[in-house]
Parts: structure tokens; C-alpha cells; sequence
């Protein structure tokens, strides 16, 4: 790929960044707006300004590495899913508590998996780098 190629797709990276940003920072402050206008905060709330601090947190790193753990969307996963169990049980039939609860549980194993590997199998950090600046 070619020098200009390259600054082009990351002009295309950065924007899309930015986008993201903006957007979860707006839609953060609508919810907190909301909370002050109804003098009311739930756990669903707390757990919906969470995920946006995770995405913010996750556009930051990538912003700062070049990277993404691969942890970050699942974390974010298991919260969503927790948010809606939390929203909707009372609408939900057992089997689908059951498989929503089993979602977050799969998730969580698969970072638990995903976090043993990092650590008994860790990756050269200087090969990695290398792949990030061609």
C-alpha cells in the first residue's frame, strides 16, 4: 500500500473516531439531562452512562495505541446485556432470562479465556509495533 493510500485511510480512521466521539458525548449528556429534568436516576441509567464512558475509553485507546483489546467490546457487551435484563425482565418468559444470563456468562468466560492467553501466551509487543508503523 502506498504512502498516500495510507494517510488517506487514516484521515477516513480519524474522522470516523471523531464521529464516534462526538456522538457518545452527545448522547451522554442527553441522558444525563434527562435524569436532572426527571429528578430520577436508576441502575439502568448509571449502567447506560457506563457503556458510553466504555466507548469513549475504547475510542482513546485506539486513539493512543493504534489498537483494540478485544476485551473492551465484550465488557461493553456484558453491561448491554445486563442493561436489558435489568430493563425487561419483567417481560421476559424464564427462557429468555435464562439465555440472556447464559450470554453474559459465555462472554465473561470468553474474557476470562481471551485474559489467560494474553498472560501464558503473550505476543511480541516489538513485532506488533513494527506491523503498526508500515
Amino acid at each position: 500500500m502506498n504512502k498516500s493510500t495510507r494517510y488517506m485511510l487514516r484521515g477516513v480512521e480519524y474522522a470516523g473516531l471523531l464521529v464516534i466521539a462526538i456522538a457518545t458525548v452527545i448522547a451522554g449528556l442527553q441522558e444525563v439531562v434527562r435524569m436532572i429534568t426527571e429528578q430520577h436516576v436508576t441502575l439502568a441509567d448509571l449502567l447506560l452512562l457506563f457503556i458510553y464512558l466504555e466507548v469513549m475509553a475504547m475510542v482513546a485507546i485506539y486513539l493512543e495505541s493504534h489498537t483494540l483489546p478485544v476485551r473492551l467490546p465484550m465488557y461493553i457487551a456484558i453491561v448491554a446485556l445486563a442493561r436489558y435484563l435489568i430493563l425487561d425482565i419483567k417481560d421476559m418468559n424464564e427462557w429468555r432470562i435464562l439465555a440472556v444470563a447464559g450470554g453474559i456468562l459465555f462472554i465473561a468466560f470468553a474474557v476470562l479465556v481471551i485474559r489467560y492467553g494474553h498472560v501464558r501466551f503473550p505476543y511480541d509487543q516489538s513485532n506488533s509495533k513494527s506491523r503498526m508503523n508500515t
